[in-house]
């Protein structure tokens, strides 16, 4: 199977209520290269132009734009154009079964080579403190001596059965605790979920932002604009690697999803956070589009 190209328009527009002096802003909008992901071009262009700008590599191995405006604005644009190709991911069904228990016990002394030590992604962080609720959930897919694949696959099936999406439920600080007592969220809520699920129970899984393509009605023509920035979940198992799973769509991640950067929760992988001095409310609007070439 070919490689899928895609052009992908990540616009985000800030209006402020009054001006604001200064701005800093870390923007991680650049996809990452991959085995099965290139990069063929990217640009992100910024408005106002930036006093300052670099980037550089954060601790997970995403490329950050650091930038800051130094004088006064009432609008803020940054607009990511990239073009990308995206293959198939490795195929977890040919890894051998393999007990999630052996999966906890092994992850403290597994190094994988290049990439992050899966046991750093056992730890609780501040947005994702353990949680006895997400144990006690977490237990009915992965019961005793139950095979790591197989339990993660009925976690993601329940995490999608048993929540509603509701955009209106929830915001970037609700905890899982208060998602799984109200039984709904978006997609960073079920990722920061299925994670904490997994943490709680001292499997390693992080969290992976990103784009996944959007399907329009039989007889529609693709609209821009409507996507959205996505969220699931990646664990990982010695002999499978990291495997990516989707709770909001109960799935595995295959070509149609875009790898922007991944962390330990949204707080290390959302793609545009900052600071500004003045302005006591802003309105910010986030159009995306995600287009096959």
């Amino acid at each position: 199977m070919h490689d899928t190209r895609y052009r992908v328009e990540h616009d985000t527009r800030y209006v402020y209520a009054a001006p604001v002096s200064q701005s800093w802003q870390l923007a991680r909008l650049t996809p990452r290269v991959l085995p099965w992901q290139q990069l063929r071009a990217c640009s992100i262009q910024i408005e106002p132009p930036p006093d300052e700008r670099h980037e550089a590599p954060d601790s997970f191995g995403n490329t950050v734009t650091h930038f800051g405006l130094l004088r006064a604005h009432r609008v803020l644009r940054v607009r990511m154009l990239c073009d990308v190709d995206v293959g198939i991911r490795p195929d977890p069904a040919l890894a051998e079964r393999l007990p999630w228990e052996t999966v906890r016990d092994a992850v403290g002394f597994h190094r994988p080579p290049g990439d992050l030590m899966a046991s750093r992604m056992c730890q609780p962080t501040r947005l994702l403190p353990l949680s006895e609720a997400a144990h006690r959930y977490a237990q009915a897919s992965l019961s005793p001596g139950r095979d790591w694949f197989e339990g993660l696959a009925d976690l993601t099936d329940r995490i999608h059965t048993d929540f509603e999406f509701d955009p209106d439920a929830t915001t970037v600080s609700t905890s899982v605790d208060e998602v799984l007592a109200q039984r709904r969220g978006v997609c960073q809520d079920f990722a920061h979920l299925m994670i904490a699920c997994l943490r709680a129970l001292g499997l390693p899984a992080r969290y992976v932002s990103g784009y996944l393509l959007t399907d329009p009605p039989p007889g529609s023509p693709r609209l821009m604009g409507v996507d959205a920035s996505h969220a699931w979940v990646a664990a990982f198992a010695p002999g499978y690697g990291w495997v990516e799973f989707d709770p909001t769509n109960n799935q595995l991640a295959d070509p149609r999803y875009i790898t922007l950067g991944w962390g330990a929760d949204f707080a290390d992988a959302g793609p545009l956070r900052g600071v500004i001095l003045g302005s006591g409310q802003q309105e910010m609007n986030v159009s995306v589009s995600v287009i096959p070439v």
